[in-house]
């Protein structure tokens, strides 16, 4: 049975978005481990990273066409919306004052990995830009498509990447023609040591 109490659907709604949720710098890593900046370490799976993306701290002073300008650096942007006052009924995610949040959809899933990458915690206009994956705005289709891509790009991995075996060669009688039984490999140059 369902609960149709609000302030329960409102703890699962900001749960559902917590993701979007910016982390605090790791300061604790060691210094070989450290890179030139600072970073959040946040794991993605293939279901969290999207074609869809959620970009906060835009300043409000109506920046859609200058922010489909720099996204479209990045690659094809099929969609640029201010969903500022959709997430502020919610209550499920903090907006800073003073700006806005767009919903923006790219054509390729690689290219809102690197537009991710690039315009994160980057100054726009002002304001300093949060860039986070939107995956509960794709459809069952598009959650689909990404998962039989991925698929594909794993076997074609495994096979470029995997060795090939050479077959031991049998004598007629059924024997194997190597003694040691160690199948050599193509890939690097046999050199005898003493």
């Amino acid at each position: 049975m369902r609960s149709s109490d609000p302030e329960s659907t409102k703890t699962a709604e900001s749960d559902l978005l917590s993701h979007h949720i910016q982390q605090a710098y790791c300061k604790n890593r060691p210094q070989y481990r450290q890179s030139r900046k600072l970073t959040a370490v946040k794991a993605y799976s293939v279901a969290n990273e999207s074609r869809h993306l959620l970009v906060f701290g835009v300043p409000q002073i109506d920046l859609t066409r200058e922010l489909r300008n720099e996204l479209s650096r990045y690659g094809t942007v099929q969609q640029v919306q201010n969903v500022t006052e959709a997430l502020k009924k919610t209550g499920s995610v903090k907006i800073e004052a003073f700006t806005d949040v767009f919903h923006v959809k790219f054509e390729k899933l690689e290219r809102a990995r690197r537009a991710k990458k690039l315009l994160d915690a980057r100054n726009f206009y002002g304001g300093i830009l949060h860039v986070s994956y939107a995956p509960e705005r794709e459809t069952v289709t598009e959650l689909r498509e990404k998962l039989f891509k991925r698929r594909k790009e794993v076997e074609f991995r495994l096979r470029v990447n995997t060795p090939k075996r050479d077959h031991k060669a049998t004598d007629p009688d059924g024997s194997s023609a190597s003694s040691s039984g160690v199948v050599p490999n193509k890939r690097f140059k046999s050199t005898n040591f003493p």
